[in-house]
């Protein structure tokens, strides 16, 4: 079957190890089940699989791809859950240790078919395109759950999004805005401060803009880049909510001001099926849709890698088949 694929991993040189071709189509273990893929999308964690993070030497090659939506062999259309978990665990499942995502031990969704636990196949509204669909289970779900579990946030509160332009923080502006909160952003450039505007975000300002006043709750991806201001920018009390750190994972803690101010620095991780059938249940009454930036034909996918690994996205990418 066609497919993207990681031929080996390599820290320097990510993208010289990105290959498309033939693979071999997967077995299907009992209690798993064949999703025919119709789109797939990008993530950071593509680019980490080709530097050889978070997975073992002997798992490449590796096709790529951490979550997708498709249709099953009757017909049903899916939106993947992208978390697989240890059958025998039985507490929180982004806290089983043996938890693992599509492509750390498992092949993943840039491929004609991409098999799965049955429970990881959720039902796709009807109102959800197939491309929207494979936007949910990494970057929506990890914003979902930043928003309405981690963070405490009630209606009528204000949030900041830090780099709001990456799948993620687009998520957090369109979920903050239509759950009732007062959402500000930053964004290094006019056209990713307007994107944000357009998507729901109340203001849009500069990295490092002094706030017309703090925020009760702030959402980190970026890291060591933006976490002073991050922290310079709660009301005392408040929350950070961290779900990456793609600028680098070591800023100051700035201790004084967190013990003194009693705020509050919370980690997030993806989320668990039952959140994003949530999710999915929520963005269909509130009739929103994630932002796609950009759509390609999985054929064309090194295209897609080159623009995320320099940084200039907008909104998720999509690869169809």
């Amino acid at each position: 079957m066609f497919a993207v694929y990681a031929s080996e991993p390599n820290a320097d040189d990510p993208l010289a190890s990105l290959a498309v071709g033939d693979r071999p189509e997967p077995d299907v273990p009992d209690g798993w089940v064949t999703v025919n893929v119709k789109a797939a999308s990008l993530n950071m964690h593509d680019i980490w699989t080709l530097r050889g993070v978070g997975i073992k030497e002997e798992q490449f090659p590796m096709i790529l791809g951490c979550d997708g939506a498709g249709v099953l062999d009757d017909g049903t259309e899916v939106v993947l859950h992208s978390v697989i978990g240890d059958p025998e665990w039985r507490g929180e499942e982004t806290l089983d240790p043996k938890r693992t995502l599509l492509t750390e031990k498992y092949q993943g969704t840039f491929a004609d078919k991409v098999v799965v636990p049955k429970r990881n196949a959720i039902p796709k509204p009807a109102e959800m395109s197939f491309s929207e669909g494979a936007i949910m289970g990494t970057a929506w779900l990890t914003a979902y759950r930043m928003l309405f579990v981690k963070s405490g946030l009630r209606p009528g509160q204000t949030m900041l999004v830090q780099g709001a332009s990456g799948g993620v923080s687009t998520a957090l502006v369109q979920l903050g805005r239509a759950a009732g909160m007062r959402v500000w952003v930053t964004g290094r450039s006019d056209a990713k401060r307007d994107l944000a505007k357009q998507l729901g975000a109340h203001e849009a300002f500069e990295p490092g803009t002094r706030l017309p006043e703090r925020v009760d709750a702030v959402f980190e991806t970026v890291g060591k880049a933006t976490w002073s201001h991050s922290m310079k920018s709660l009301k005392p009390g408040g929350i950070i909510v961290v779900s990456g750190s793609t600028s680098g994972p070591d800023p100051s803690a700035d201790l004084q001001r967190l013990f003194f101010l009693q705020l509050r620095v919370v980690g997030s991780t993806m989320g668990t099926r039952d959140e994003l059938a949530s999710l999915l249940e929520f963005v269909r009454l509130a009739g929103i849709r994630p932002q796609i930036g950009t759509e390609l034909p999985l054929s064309e996918a090194k295209e897609g890698f080159h623009t995320m690994l320099e940084g200039d996205t907008a909104g998720k990418t999509v690869f169809t088949l």
